[in-house]
């Protein structure tokens, strides 16, 4: 399931940036793209959805949930068998008999609706400066060389010499690891998340 851009061509369009009507499947394109490199760095879809994740079951009672704020789970199976026996306190699943049947691994596939609705608006900003830079690189060559990343750290003029950075990023929409690093600690996605569905 295709999950809805963080920002929108209004959200451009109110933080200044025109696009014309020519731009706007581009500009549609990278706003997608860019919700999508966020979303992979946080871990977690971000805006409210419904998911279906399949979890590792802990030795505990408890199971953590990935995707904050968990609003409501609909099913939870164990191993391929519907459990009702549980209970949703603070984004976790409790049951009293645990989620690892005879000491074993298991699995545990949970249907919930999780996420923000609206999308924090510091999310949705930087899903617009990610999509403005890669739009002023459209704009710089259109026949697509400005798409490509250039950290250029210093320029000279006379005796013609570029310094570029060694940043690593090959498009604009690469996130850096710190933001990358926030985004994770900020959502909560990670080691515990085996896949949304």
């Amino acid at each position: 399931m295709a999950l809805d851009p963080l920002a929108t061509l209004a959200d451009l369009t109110t933080r200044g940036l025109d696009v014309t009507a020519e731009e706007e499947p581009v500009v549609e394109t990278y706003l997608d793209v860019a919700s999508t490199a966020v979303r992979e760095a946080a871990g977690v879809p971000i805006s409210q959805t419904t998911s279906t994740v399949v979890l590792e079951g802990p030795a505990s009672e408890w199971l953590t949930l990935p995707g904050l704020p968990i609003l409501s789970v609909a099913s939870v199976e164990l191993d391929g068998e519907a459990v009702a026996d549980w209970r949703l306190r603070s984004h976790r699943l409790w049951r009293a008999c645990g989620w690892s049947p005879d000491c074993g691994p298991s699995e545990v596939e949970v249907v919930q609706t999780h996420g923000l609705d609206p999308v924090p608006s510091d999310i949705v900003d930087l899903v617009c400066r990610i999509t403005a830079t890669a739009l002023t690189d459209f704009r710089a060559d259109p026949e697509g060389a400005g798409l490509a990343a250039a950290d250029i750290r210093s320029e000279r003029i006379g005796d013609y010499s570029v310094t570029y950075g060694d940043s690593g990023l090959i498009t604009t929409m690469e996130l850096p690891s710190y933001l990358r690093e926030r985004l994770a600690a900020r959502f909560g996605g990670g080691a515990a998340m085996v896949r949304f569905r």
